[in-house]
């Protein structure tokens, strides 16, 4: 196992397909849809899904997943549309501790989702919690027991990003900080929910890029292990 943990790719010309990814770090390469051809998501993703038994690709319109089910016959492909994430073949069961994934509105659940779902996938027991934000702070307070259940919590906040210190203050656990870009003007997509999460006088916080629902949900993975 050491001696093949660093050897072969698969270079298709237009990618190299990192193939021993989930020895060095316990989970295979993800597809970021994003930017490629629906024709070369779907090379790459039947190429993947010959050696791996799970397939993830993100940011993943239903277009794309239309094609990918099409082109992959045989292949269980699952399109879980509030976290525009398509996955190619059997998801595993549960067996990593409680993930629980907590927004401050309803406008940050896209990004929630792709963080609870990615998780999931990943083998985590997700529990949700949506729609408690400081605005009004004893919605929160109201499920201290959900809080005190979870192994990691991801708290996914836009406009000033306060909610993620709030939980943090609670609990004895991690807690992964999820910028989004949800607010008005002087919010700049983000920006100052995320300098809001870095600055966050509770300890224990992790601050994962704006919108990146599918690092925080890594990441609380890695942590449950």
């Amino acid at each position: 196992m050491e001696a093949l943990r660093d050897l072969p790719y698969e270079d298709l010309g237009f990618a190299k397909l990192d193939s021993h990814r989930d020895l060095r770090r316990g989970f295979p390469e993800v597809i970021l849809c994003l930017g490629k051809p629906p024709e070369r998501i779907i090379e790459i993703a039947r190429r993947m899904s010959e050696s791996q038994g799970l397939v993830l690709a993100t940011r993943a319109s239903p277009d794309v997943h239309d094609r990918l089910r099409k082109a992959l016959v045989g292949k269980r492909v699952t399109y879980h549309e509030k976290a525009a994430i398509v996955s190619i073949g059997d998801p595993p069961k549960a067996t990593r501790g409680s993930v629980l994934v907590v927004t401050a509105g309803t406008s940050d659940i896209p990004v929630a989702e792709e963080a609870g779902v990615t998780a999931e996938l990943m083998g985590c027991s997700v529990t949700r919690l949506y729609d408690v934000g400081v605005a009004g702070v004893h919605r929160i307070l109201d499920r201290q027991d959900l809080l005190k259940e979870a192994k990691v919590i991801v708290v996914v906040a836009g406009m000033e990003g306060a909610l993620p210190s709030v939980v943090a203050g609670l609990v004895k656990v991690p807690v992964i900080a999820v910028p989004t870009s949800v607010g008005y003007g002087a919010s700049f997509d983000g920006l100052a929910a995320l300098l809001g999460m870095m600055n966050s006088c509770a300890p224990g916080v992790a601050v994962v890029n704006i919108d990146n629902g599918f690092g925080a949900g890594y990441l609380a993975s890695m942590m449950n292990r």
